[in-house]
């Protein structure tokens, strides 16, 4: 049953994919992204050139579009800086950016305590006293750097250091990406290959979709694009302690020592349109504390996504990933500890359970600047038996919104999240929650 749903849900996933390639036309969202690249001022700190002709402005172009176009971009990320530094030959970039972003949000029913709407937090006893809840953060508010320019011996580079305001307690400041990208090489703390950022549906809550794969690792990646339309790319990246179910007594963690290994296969079309299977693999060690010997299992994960412009103004969204092992990089699993779990009837053994999730999104651009979405992801834990009644089984959200762009840089959100939650005992528990959000970038 499991193989046969997976099997027409990746048949489904890919024909959309594959039909929306002879439909689809100039999209509103890449018109209101064309527009941003206009919205800038350029400041030559060697001095200004004294004509500007038509391949310098190509160029310039060239330049300032690798600040909006990127591989591992979400819509949550900051837009390209408003003031840009840049040499007289156009051969080097600098940008200093960022965003003020003010969430704010009530808790309808079963108030959850996170500034994210997460179903594996939802509470299952009711609380009168608690039932319901007001609350607001600037959690997500950014400040970036990133330099990009052109060397006749080594080719294209970037550099790029990225911050937000979201560490303890939702003010810290808190790195989130600081890498160097040389041609077609990339080293430094940037998001996972595993991720597809780009096919992940916009949403005013920071959590995202329940099935979201969105890991920022120390990594070194090799990625190449092909005839402009197949993208190729490789990384070995710094993997976190695996989240190990322990036993007192029994079975405890234990050190890293193997890299993760991560890959992706991307076919694009248009400007901001691709399908990509990603995987990973991984390796998860505990320990045995009877005899105090160290073990390792083998993790994987794969993750099939898409966004698609069928017509101009719509924009479909897609992913779909599974794997064992792989939880503790996926949404609303990443909560609980179920990378690795006990063997049953062994509690001494431990294995990587089964996992799998999607989302669909689809998005309604009533103009460039003005727009509606709606959204349903759904994770489920899938583990050879039972668990106990009050373990987590799967959780759903079903997301509407509308977002306004007052100007290029202030943005608007209200959204409505509905969730569930449900146990191994059956007993399940839904809440809901209405956000907005306030955003100005610069």
């Amino acid at each position: 049953m499991r193989n046969t749903a997976i099997s027409a849900f990746l048949l489904a996933f890919t024909a959309m994919s594959a039909s929306a390639q002879d439909l689809r036309s100039n999209s509103l969202v890449d018109i209101q992204k064309d527009s941003l690249l206009n919205d800038h001022k350029i400041i030559y700190f060697d001095g200004k050139p004294s004509t500007v002709s038509r391949q310098h402005q190509d160029s310039i172009r060239d330049l300032v579009e690798n600040f909006f176009y990127d591989q591992f971009t979400s819509f949550s990320d900051p837009a390209a800086p408003y003031f840009l530094f840049m040499s007289r030959d156009a051969d080097l970039a600098m940008g200093i950016g960022g965003c003020v972003r003010i969430r704010g949000w009530y808790d309808m029913d079963a108030a959850i305590p996170a500034n994210s709407f997460t179903p594996y937090l939802i509470p299952m006893v009711k609380d009168p006293a608690n039932n319901r809840k007001l609350g607001a953060t600037p959690a997500g508010s950014t400040l970036f750097f990133r330099v990009i320019g052109r060397n006749k011996t080594f080719g294209d580079y970037q550099l790029y250091i990225e911050a937000n305001f979201n560490g303890y307690g939702g003010t810290d400041f808190h790195l989130k990406k600081a890498y160097a990208q040389l041609n077609k090489v990339t080293l430094g703390y940037a998001s996972s290959t595993f991720s597809d950022p780009a096919a992940l549906p916009p949403t005013v809550d920071a959590n995202g979709p329940a099935n979201k794969i969105s890991p920022t690792s120390i990594l070194v990646r090799w990625m190449n694009t092909y005839k402009k339309r197949w993208t190729v790319a490789a990384s070995v990246e710094m993997p976190k302690n695996a989240a190990v179910s322990t036993i007192t007594g029994k079975i405890g963690t234990a050190s890293q020592t193997i890299p993760d290994l991560a890959a992706f296969l991307q076919y694009s079309w248009g400007k901001s349109e691709h399908i990509r299977l990603a995987g990973i693999a991984r390796t998860l060690p505990y320990e045995q504390l009877s005899d105090h010997t160290r073990h390792n299992k083998f993790g994987w994960g794969l993750q099939l996504s898409t966004i698609v412009h069928p017509i101009s103004p719509v924009t479909l969204y897609g992913t779909f990933n599974c794997g064992e092992g792989h939880e503790s990089t996926t949404g609303d699993l990443q909560v609980g500890n179920y990378d690795l779990v006990p063997t049953p009837g062994d509690v001494y053994d431990m294995y990587a359970p089964f996992s799998l999730g999607w989302c669909i999104g689809a998005q309604y651009n009533f103009r460039p600047n003005l727009f509606a979405s709606v959204s349903y992801s759904d994770s489920r834990y899938l583990p050879r038996s039972p668990r106990a009644d009050s373990e987590y089984r799967y959780g759903t959200i079903l997301t509407a919104n509308v977002f306004w762009n007052l100007t290029q840089r202030i943005q608007a959100g209200l959204e409505f999240d509905t969730g569930v939650r449900k146990n191994w005992s059956g007993h399940s528990r839904r809440a809901d929650r209405l956000g907005l959000m306030a955003q100005f970038s610069f």
